[in-house]
């Protein structure tokens, strides 16, 4: 694609979205030690107040205070000071000297409200805002807090210059904030250039080799550092053998994708293979535990840390679905994840060790084995192995990203290990952005989730390392440092980035949750359509709303029901319904469907025993059938079909009604944005247009598929009497 940026559209970041900023009088002070972050606060200033009317004064570090007047005389002040507490009295009106960066400019822009020396750390990645005498103010703690500092302000357009208020601190609850890419540098027989990509070909890789021009990763990039994502992995966790040279031949080009990250402070992370000291080194074994492989690894993290001095470590899927591990040598998680983290602890690296190890070669006759139970079988006996810069990156259910399923119990089960949560942006069982499916409410709902003992610690405590979570390690421990939100990235080089126009929320919500998941995802909603159509006539918020609100809770209901999983064609790569598509294989995906009744008996008493790697209340909840919730009752009990939910219909009579009113609501969504069409641009509104044809129709096929399997396999007749075939 080219380079041109007319060729892609601009997202969340048009031009008319720094309008309220770019028309105001800004000043800008981005300290000693901006880098390359601080100068792209500059830059999108300058660029700004360029379009808009406005005015920028950028401060030299080296340059004395300007008069008290001058900056007064801005509307917005930008600045970075590690410090910004409440002032202490001065004499005759003067700031008292400080050696911390940029305070006494801190006291003038707040009229010494703050004077930017006492109090608490604010936090390279966090920022106070103030609004004071009509004047608002941003004050980070490093470059990355300015940048989120600015883009805040962006996202509040012109209420950020209403009424006078006192310090707010905004920080990422999450220290790490990473989306890992799929990406194949040669295209892959079966996964194609992006394994589970739903919008075409890879930002950094084509025809075999990273792209000579990388000027569209810089807009990605930009898309990334505005929500505050501030890692993302630059291919694919299934290595294949032109990925795994990335490590060797490929660091220049590795260098220059870092490059273009750098500046909106998003390090870079590669997916390496564990048996590269034999593919890669020419060694006998991969075998952990042997000198020769460790010097291999430690010479290896040399080499990428001299091409890339902020580079930020490695992703690895060992022992997964046919990827190299340590089981092959008779070692354990533990000790292939320390092999690496050893390798790049010199240098500051970190090592995201998946936790996605199960058995794929499951004998489906088998209803004791449960795929479910593997990762906390294999890991929670690891608690306390692995070294402090591992994390244990953990999918948020057992499964694999189904549509509705429990979270996963690892999270809460190894207090002395750093654990990460991984979400899956890409809609690889969510309707693959062929369909409208705003992901905001359900990674809420994980990340909102209180899994750790007596339900008081959310998902989101464990992961950040907060006070009293069990990622803080027990009372005897030392506390771990926090790990973070991961999750697949759903960007490819379509001309919209995600495929879909409206998969664009999913990624803008990923990140917002990332950092704050107490955020209202519905908000979120507002901020995206806010800053994607700036000033727009309100029925596109009324229909945006209309279409993504609960579109995640109308794709459950033609798909698979109760949180059942599943029933996906795997001819057509999980897309589309196929009832019995995983029924009889070998990947462990069963719902056990037959003529009494449906679901996975995963109870202590009877099942596979899951519900016990539960801590309370959670283990009893599931356990007992009229307790366990309504939508997550075939994942956890096989029951009749005639069992009555909670809602006081039967589990068929369910199915029938679910999926045939589901169908109901798509018809009309597909007319709301019909009727629309004089409110959206035309390219807009001709791809989703396209996109909600297409989900009418899958929508249909799942409603007729799964209520005749329901019906063939039950007997029991829809009460409503409509058509079953």
């Amino acid at each position: 694609m080219s380079a041109d940026h007319s060729t892609w559209h601009p997202a969340w970041l048009p031009e008319a979205a720094f309008g309220p900023v770019g028309s105001r009088r800004v000043l800008v002070a981005p300290g000693p030690d901006a880098g390359p972050v601080g100068r792209t606060v500059v830059d999108e200033l300058r660029t700004a107040t360029a379009q808009h009317g406005g005015t920028l004064t950028v401060l030299d570090p080296s340059a004395e205070l300007p008069d008290g007047a001058i900056v007064r005389a801005h509307d917005l002040v930008l600045l970075v000071a590690p410090r910004a507490g409440r002032a202490a009295p001065t004499s005759g009106g003067r700031v008292h000297p400080s050696s911390s960066t940029n305070a006494p400019l801190v006291a003038l822009a707040t009229d010494g409200v703050l004077d930017g020396t006492s109090g608490p750390e604010i936090g390279t990645d966090a920022f106070l805002r103030i609004r004071q005498d009509g004047r608002s103010v941003v004050v980070a703690g490093g470059a990355a807090g300015l940048l989120y500092g600015l883009h805040a302000v962006v996202r509040d357009g012109e209420r950020a210059f209403g009424t006078d208020h006192g310090p707010q601190h905004d920080l990422p609850v999450a220290p790490v904030r990473m989306l890992d890419h799929w990406d194949n540098v040669d295209v892959h027989p079966v996964m194609g250039q992006v394994e589970r990509g739903y919008a075409g070909g890879s930002l950094f890789y084509d025809a075999g080799e990273v792209r000579d021009d990388l000027t569209r990763v810089g807009a990605y990039a930009r898309l990334l550092g505005s929500i505050g994502v501030n890692a993302v992995a630059l291919n694919n966790v299934n290595v294949h053998a032109t990925e795994a040279r990335l490590l060797t031949d490929g660091l220049g080009d590795v260098a220059r994708l870092a490059d273009a990250f750098r500046p909106h402070g998003v390090r870079a992370y590669l997916s390496v293979s564990f048996a590269s000291p034999m593919a890669l080194g020419g060694l006998a074994t991969a075998d952990p535990l042997d000198a020769d492989v460790q010097r291999w690894w430690a010479q290896a993290a040399d080499r990428v840390w001299a091409a890339v001095p902020d580079f930020g470590g490695f992703l690895v899927k060992a022992d997964s679905e046919g990827q190299p591990g340590p089981f092959a040598y008779g070692r354990d998680h533990a000790d292939g994840a320390n092999l690496l983290a050893r390798a790049v602890a010199p240098h500051g690296g970190t090592v995201f060790w998946r936790a996605f190890v199960y058995d794929h070669q499951q004998d489906w006759r088998d209803r004791r084995t449960d795929r479910a139970r593997a990762a906390h079988d294999h890991f929670t006996p690891l608690d306390g192995r692995f070294d402090t810069n591992v994390v244990l990156q953990v999918k948020h259910g057992p499964l694999d990203f189904q549509t509705r399923e429990a979270v996963s119990p690892v999270l809460a089960a190894m207090p002395r290990t750093r654990v990460a949560v991984e979400l899956q942006v890409t809609q690889e069982y969510t309707g693959q952005q062929q369909h409208v499916c705003y992901l905001g409410p359900s990674w809420s709902e994980i990340l909102r989730f209180g899994l750790a003992e007596d339900g008081t610690r959310t998902v989101a405590q464990i992961v950040s390392g907060l006070p009293g979570s069990p990622a803080s390690g027990p009372p005897d421990a030392d506390p771990l440092p926090a790990a973070g939100v991961v999750a697949v990235s759903n960007v490819g080089d379509d001309v919209f980035w995600t495929g879909h126009p409206l998969a664009q929320a999913n990624l803008y919500a990923f990140g917002r949750l990332a950092w704050d998941p107490d955020a209202d995802p519905v908000a979120l909603l507002d901020e995206w359509v806010d800053l994607t159509f700036p000033g727009a006539d309100p029925r596109v918020r009324s229909t945006l709303h209309a279409l993504m609100d609960d579109s995640w809770r109308t794709y459950e209901a033609y798909t698979a029901p109760l949180g059942v999983g599943f029933m996906v064609d795997p001819l057509r790569g999980h897309y589309g319904p196929n009832v019995d598509g995983y029924e009889y294989s070998r990947w462990g995906t069963y719902h056990f469907a037959d003529r009494d009744g449906i679901g996975v008996d995963r109870t202590r008493a009877t099942g596979t025993g899951f519900t016990g790697q539960y801590a309370a209340p959670w283990r009893d909840l599931y356990e007992d059938v009229a307790t366990c919730p309504d939508e997550l009752l075939l994942f956890f009990h096989h029951v009749p079909w005639e069992h009555r939910l909670h809602s006081g219909t039967t589990v068929v009579q369910h199915v029938y009604d679910s999926r045939a009113d589901a169908v109901d609501v798509v018809e009309r969504l597909r007319q709301h944005w019909a009727d629309a069409a004089d409110v959206f641009p035309a390219d807009w509104h001709a791809r989703v247009g396209e996109r909600l044809d297409e989900q009418l129709r899958s929508a249909v096929e799942w409603r007729d598929q799964v209520r005749t399997y329901v019906y063939r396999k039950s007997g029991v007749p829809d009460a409503q009497g409509r058509p079953i075939y």
